[in-house]
């Protein structure tokens, strides 16, 4: 039996989906249907781990009544939680989508977490890693979090020898890539942030992963959506992944899924391209699904066969 995979949800959320049939400004929306989950970037990649066989343990913080709820959803998963209870409520987070593919995101921006609930989320990672391969840092710092939060991470794996996958935003984005992880994965806006340049052209993307693959980090996949990846890696050169044209119900989650399933690749000894096909098909096989849906392994081994790969330096 292969080590469990970790991951890691400091920011966790009740996802709210409202499905309507059409978003339009300045006209009214009609609701087709409302879904809630548990959510958080590493609960959802637990969920796509655990659909595709690996062992899963999930770390994550819960407070108070809305914490409550987020736990009785989490029963419903069955891969292992680790929880560390805080004192203030977790957040609700809120999507509006339609039939078109289209989506307004509202997100909490999260509870203050005390430092010494800071340093009992550290402890309780610590106490995993020695039986893990893969760690899966995932999702924004709550307010108040120290930037650096994912560095010290980083580098208690790193003295485990601990892979890590780090998937988050801004300045928690910034600070941790100097610690080396070992992959690294922004999408468009997120990388656009980082290096406060727009993205526009295919170049310019290309150019993006190698500057970024510069601060530190062992290999960079950007993540573009319906566009599939480029990715700078340590081991292949500069590699892009195209999908197949499908027709997007709910991109919610696709990223998390691309991030899990090319840990859960790459876990399994594949190579980085393999793993980059593996991710992209997650991604758009989950975008296929309605609500908080995320692709099977068999939803996504459809797409897989049909992802197109082209290495563009050596």
């Amino acid at each position: 039996m292969s080590k469990p995979i970790l991951t890691l949800t400091l920011n966790p959320a009740i996802d709210r989906i409202i499905s309507v049939d059409r978003l339009v400004f300045e006209d009214r929306a009609y609701i087709e249907s409302i879904t809630e989950a548990a959510g958080g970037r590493g609960i959802n990649a637990a969920r796509v781990l655990t659909s595709f066989g690996a062992s899963v343990i999930a770390v994550t913080t819960s407070g108070r009544e809305i914490g409550r709820k987020l736990e009785e959803h989490l029963q419903k998963d069955t891969f292992a939680k680790e929880i560390v209870k805080i004192r203030n409520g977790i957040r609700t987070n809120l999507t509006i989508s339609d039939r078109q593919g289209l989506s307004v995101k509202l997100n909490e921006r999260g509870p203050q977490i005390a430092p010494a609930e800071q340093d009992r989320v550290i402890k309780a990672v610590e106490k995993l890693l020695p039986n893990t391969q893969w760690l899966m840092l995932c999702g924004s710092l709550p307010p108040g979090v120290d930037d650096h939060f994912y560095t010290k991470l980083i580098k208690l794996a790193a003295k485990s020898k601990v892979e890590t996958l780090l998937d988050t935003d801004a300045d928690s984005l910034l600070h941790s890539l100097d610690a080396q992880p070992t992959v690294v994965k922004p999408n468009q806006s997120e990388a656009e942030r980082l290096l406060n340049t727009p993205l526009i052209t295919r170049s310019q993307l290309i150019d993006a992963v190698q500057r970024i693959k510069a601060f530190g980090p062992k290999s960079v996949v950007l993540s573009l959506g319906s566009r599939g990846v480029i990715a700078a890696t340590s081991t292949e050169g500069i590699l892009e992944v195209v999908p197949p044209s499908v027709e997007a119900l709910c991109p919610i989650g696709a990223g998390d899924a691309m991030s899990a399933a090319i840990v859960w690749a790459l876990d399994r000894g594949e190579s980085f391209s393999e793993a980059l096909r593996w991710g992209v098909a997650a991604g758009t096989a989950s975008s296929k699904l309605p609500g908080i849906n995320l692709a099977s392994r068999e939803q996504a081994k459809e797409v897989y066969q049909q992802t197109r790969i082209t290495r563009i330096v050596a």
